[in-house]
């Protein structure tokens, strides 16, 4: 017969994990992690917090002068500021959130080698940061389309949470998988790099999508629409500028079913980057 000693003297497993349920699971070490990185980021700044709304507006008038005035593009897309100011702030979002989630495995070697905890806090709470820094640059396109004579509706806003929550799975996703790669090929930081900047001109950002409907086959433009990231930035045009602009801007074709897919496909992405995570994760003190 056991005792309640005998039971308590069981051994398990050092360091097994299970994945992502136990990352959500320690939700107080992730607001920890979450806030130290926050502040550090504004630390030693006489502004600080108020540098994240500057950006967002000082973008807006130089979009506004240089590209709308300059290059004519207020004539040809109404209220292109709007547009070009939202489609920039979600794609921030997202290479925010994919380029520290493949850095946080290394920018941490010390913490992972001294003690154990789920290693997908870090690629996770780098998502979480990105979308704190994201909220100002969020709120002043929010309060620029409000001046402009935004009006938002329950669609709207339905739009552009599905917009975040697919940045959000996505880059979470891809953060894993390039940031296991990235602990033995440092390389996969460089392959990162190229990947965000190819991210803004892979979906409607600068341009608008029917550029591209004319100018590529229809199997290439429905690739071209099975991108999460344009999924994304279009639902984010579409809760922000389309009320604005009723006549000329028209939504991708049956955007609430690819942003369905998108949204699909950033869970795959998901489940391959938790996949490799979990195989890799073994050498991660090791390689580090």
């Amino acid at each position: 017969m056991r005792t309640a000693s005998s039971e308590a003297d069981v051994l398990h497993e050092p360091g097994h994990s299970r994945g992502l349920f136990d990352v959500f699971g320690r939700r107080y070490l992730l607001s920890l992690i979450v806030r130290k990185e926050v502040q550090i980021r504004y630390r030693g700044s006489v502004l600080g917090w108020m540098w994240s709304y500057v950006k967002p507006l000082v973008q807006f008038v130089v979009f506004y002068v240089a590209i709308g005035y300059f290059l004519g593009m207020n004539q040809r897309v109404e209220f292109f500021p709007i547009y070009l100011l939202a489609g920039i702030t979600i794609i921030t979002f997202f290479n925010e959130a994919f380029s520290n989630g493949t850095r946080s495995l290394v920018d941490n070697a010390a913490l992972i080698k001294k003690i154990y905890l789920p290693r997908e806090m870090f690629p996770v709470s780098s998502m979480f940061i990105a979308a704190v820094n994201a909220v100002p640059q969020i709120l002043v396109v929010i309060v620029i389309a409000l001046f402009f004579g935004w009006t938002p509706s329950v669609l709207s806003i339905a739009a552009i949470l599905l917009s975040l929550l697919i940045i959000a799975v996505l880059a979470t996703g891809l953060g894993l998988l390039f940031g296991a790669i990235n602990v033995t090929f440092r390389d996969a930081q460089s392959f990162v790099e190229i990947i965000t900047m190819c991210a803004v001109w892979a979906s409607p950002v600068m341009y608008q999508w029917e550029m591209v409907a004319e100018k590529v086959p229809g199997f290439l433009f429905t690739l071209y629409r099975l991108n999460p990231l344009t999924a994304a930035v279009e639902l984010f045009h579409f809760g922000l500028w389309m009320p604005l602009n009723p006549s000329d801007g028209q939504t991708i074709p049956n955007l609430w079913a690819f942003a369905g897919i998108g949204l699909a496909v950033s869970l795959v992405i998901l489940f391959i980057g938790q996949a490799v995570f979990r195989r890799l994760e073994g050498r991660f003190a090791q390689d580090l």
